[in-house]
């Protein structure tokens, strides 16, 4: 028998062991990572459209088939459309993204979508009937109402299937919202939840006067703080000066705290510059969100409540937000004179680069 060195006879040693010769692959081969290293090498020769044996040619037929599920959940989170609403021109406008599918992915993976994309909001759309069933996600919660990420929805639904005004299912409402593309912008509009307001409780608004640092003389006396609804809740506080608009900071922490304990989704703070030109601010962080640039359920809330205390706003008003964040944002209100009715809000939207 032909005498074997011993070299050869330590190398074979250590493999049984599981030991890797010197300069191999670091660690013990395990099966898993065998596994990857096979793996590897049928990926190459399928690539190559060299199958080898049968049995190997099923495996490669296999690979370059239908992907399995968990791959399609990932190509749907690519295929989420990035809308900016409400823009001011070619500029401007809140992010929302936008997911229309034949069915909405599960509770979960919306929330795991929407904290990836990582805006504000996301909006999941899927076709019932003769309208769509629409869910909002923020990066930390569902949200029952988003204004920005509706109007970026019909400008979504205006692109992929032509100008129109869509009916939209939502948690707790039925609204409709309008797409239509002019050149290469798109105008949209939603018609809001009924709206309604009531006195703030004074806890809540000392509360937020001292999360941001405001006292009982930065407040307009002409728009008293009010808890309004538009399809959403919201502290409203309107401000004597744009300067203390300005102002507005804030910890996150605590205006999450805040705005959970007192079942808002923002506090939206206001400047009248004149009775039908308000600008605006919108920290948002029971969403996780600092500040909104643009907010459509707040600005619905807005109007409604300004009806609700007869402001002169002739029945329309604007609203310039985002202005102090760097991104500034243009919304239309139109307020109908029927107590609690639905608030049309308007703007243009730009799709944003993939």
């Amino acid at each position: 028998m032909a005498k074997v060195a011993p070299e050869i006879l330590a190398v074979c040693s250590r493999r049984r062991r599981g030991i890797p010769a010197p300069g191999s692959f670091p660690g013990p081969i395990t099966h898993e990572r065998h596994s990857l290293r096979r793996a590897d090498v049928f990926t190459r020769r399928c690539s190559q459209g060299v199958a080898g044996q049968a049995s190997d040619k099923r495996r490669c037929d296999a690979m370059n088939s239908t992907p399995p599920k968990r791959i399609r959940q990932s190509e749907k989170k690519m295929n989420v459309l990035k809308i900016a609403a409400f823009s001011d021109g070619d500029t401007g406008g809140n992010p929302a993204g936008v997911l229309i599918d034949d069915e909405l992915p599960g509770d979960r993976e919306m929330q795991r979508i929407a904290a990836e994309i990582g805006f504000s909001e996301t909006a999941f759309a899927t076709p019932t009937g003769a309208g769509w069933r629409v869910r909002y996600f923020s990066p930390e919660s569902e949200v029952p109402f988003c204004g920005h990420a509706t109007i970026a929805l019909g400008a979504a639904l205006a692109l992929k299937h032509g100008d129109g005004v869509f009916a939209l299912t939502l948690n707790h409402a039925d609204i409709t919202v309008e797409g239509r593309r002019h050149g290469g912008s798109i105008a949209a509009a939603l018609q809001s939840p009924p709206t309604h307001s009531t006195p703030a409780p004074q806890q809540l608004v000392s509360s937020a006067l001292g999360l941001f640092g405001y006292t009982h003389d930065d407040l307009d006396p002409g728009i008293p703080p009010a808890l309004a609804h538009g399809g959403a809740d919201h502290l409203v506080l309107g401000l004597k000066t744009r300067a203390a608009l300005a102002a507005m900071k804030y910890d996150l922490d605590a205006g999450r705290r805040l705005m959970n304990q007192a079942g808002l989704v923002t506090i939206l703070l206001a400047y009248a510059e004149t009775p039908r030109l308000f600008h605006t601010r919108n920290p948002f962080a029971s969403g996780g969100i600092y500040e909104d640039p643009a907010t459509g359920a707040a600005t619905a809330a807005l109007a409604g409540y300004l009806r609700d205390m007869s402001w002169p706003h002739e029945g329309v008003i604007d609203i310039v937000q985002g202005e102090d964040m760097g991104v500034r944002s243009r919304l239309r209100a139109e307020i109908p004179p029927s107590p609690g009715s639905s608030i049309r809000v308007s703007g243009t939207a730009r799709v944003m680069p993939s």
